[in-house]
């Protein structure tokens, strides 16, 4: 039997998954505030891949970056994902939960940008705790502000993804600054509560340079030095062009339509810029 599969959430394509009911505007607007119902792409039953063993990795609809290389650009706006009660949710991890547990693995919450539902964010992670659930969160950290004290109490592993190191090469490729992710990281450190995989796509001509790549492996060491044992693991991403034709699809400009994945010597060259740091690389 596999485990591994993917289902994309689209109204009538999961009749075990409960959209929100209608309601009046108001009503509507606080329950999402309150996180009782969020906004979802699609959800994923993998092994190895979003953290450790199995995971039911859930993605959100809404993201405040424009990155250049986005693989799930169809999830950038809250209101083209699917309502589904934050409950609905809960269950589904419940009834993954003894398989999920077994492998060592758990729920990761990602997207889009997870935490452009923080309150939906924070539900669902205090669900799966109280299933015994792992949980972990895939963010840019740029919203970092937003994750309550609480939500990191109930977060056992941070996949931070760290752009670049170099703000101007961050807005160009975000549309964004970097200084949030920064200090989200450091936030992490500081709390002490809290794993961190650190991920780093490399783009050819866009995030290979030495000095760029220097940049982001110094500071991920320095949050080992905040509090040794932070960063268990760096992974460097190398560039695809698999969300090529979803760009295509929803007629937005491609700027890397022409850019090739990163040569095998470049990925190892910046594997080792991040090995030097004393980082376990991947």
């Amino acid at each position: 039997m596999s485990f591994v599969g993917s289902v994309a959430i689209t109204n009538g394509a999961l009749g075990d998954v409960v959209t929100a009911p209608a309601a009046d505007h108001h009503e509507h607007v606080t329950r999402l505030r309150t996180g009782e119902v969020g906004s979802i792409n699609s959800w994923e039953l993998v092994t190895a891949v979003d953290g450790p063993g199995t995971r039911l990795t859930v993605f959100m609809n809404g993201c405040p970056l424009r990155c250049l290389y986005c693989q799930n650009p169809e999830t950038w706006f809250l209101k083209d994902g699917v309502e589904v009660e934050a409950s609905e949710i809960i269950s589904r991890i419940g009834r993954y939960a003894p398989l999920l547990r077994a492998t060592g693995g758990g729920l990761t919450l990602s997207g889009g940008e997870i935490l452009m539902q923080p309150a939906f964010a924070a539900r669902v992670l205090r669900g799966a705790r109280e299933l015994g659930v792992h949980t972990a969160l895939d963010t840019s950290g740029f919203l970092g502000r937003a994750l309550t004290d609480q939500a990191l109490a109930d977060t056992d592993l941070v996949l931070l993804d760290v752009k670049s190191g170099d703000p101007e090469t961050y807005r160009r490729a975000t549309g964004e600054a970097l200084e949030p992710t920064l200090e989200f990281g450091r936030r992490l450190a500081r709390e002490g509560r809290v794993e961190v995989w650190v991920r780093f796509v490399l783009v050819p001509g866009l995030t290979d340079e030495w000095e760029n790549v220097e940049k982001v492996a110094a500071y991920v060491a320095s949050l080992n030095e905040l509090r040794p044992g932070t960063v268990t693991r760096a992974e460097v991403l190398p560039f695809h062009q698999l969300g090529r034709e979803k760009w295509h699809a929803l007629g937005r400009p491609y700027t890397l339509e022409d850019t090739q994945p990163p040569a095998t010597e470049l990925i190892e060259r910046v594997r080792g810029q991040f090995r030097a740091r004393g980082l376990t690389t991947y």
